[in-house]
């Protein structure tokens, strides 16, 4: 059964609990890695600098403390498998409603289960719908 490392439960813990329920019970279906919780002022800029946010400190999920946001992404990494990384969100979106807990993926900002009217992917992120 897959577990997540030390970085993974490091960046976790900066998350909503929610999160860290939802993502404790994927983890032990669907191997993956947590990238990023929490995002202070600096690492928030420098990602929307980078063209990986369009938001910039404090008006991004993952500037709250603890994060309403979180990145993660199918082990082994492959930014470049954007079915695996849908096929990873789809079963994301299960375990969150088997649990009544609503979420959005960055696959799919406005949640119609359309991934081609996208104007930003994001596909590793995913943010409670409060």
């Amino acid at each position: 059964m897959p577990s997540f490392g030390k970085v993974s439960k490091k960046e976790l813990s900066t998350c909503h609990e929610a999160l860290q329920v939802l993502f404790n019970k994927v983890v032990k279906e669907f191997d993956c890695s947590v990238l990023k919780g929490y995002r202070g002022e600096k690492e928030q800029n420098e990602a929307f600098d980078r063209g990986n946010s369009t938001l910039k400190y404090p008006n991004g999920k993952h500037n709250q403390n603890p994060s309403i946001a979180v990145d993660v992404i199918p082990y082994p990494e492959d930014w470049e498998d954007r079915e695996r990384m849908s096929f990873f969100a789809g079963f994301v979106k299960g375990v969150s409603l088997n649990m009544g807990l609503k979420i959005r993926w960055g696959g799919d900002w406005n949640s119609d289960t359309q991934v081609k009217d996208n104007n930003f992917d994001d596909l590793v992120h995913f943010e409670l719908v409060l």
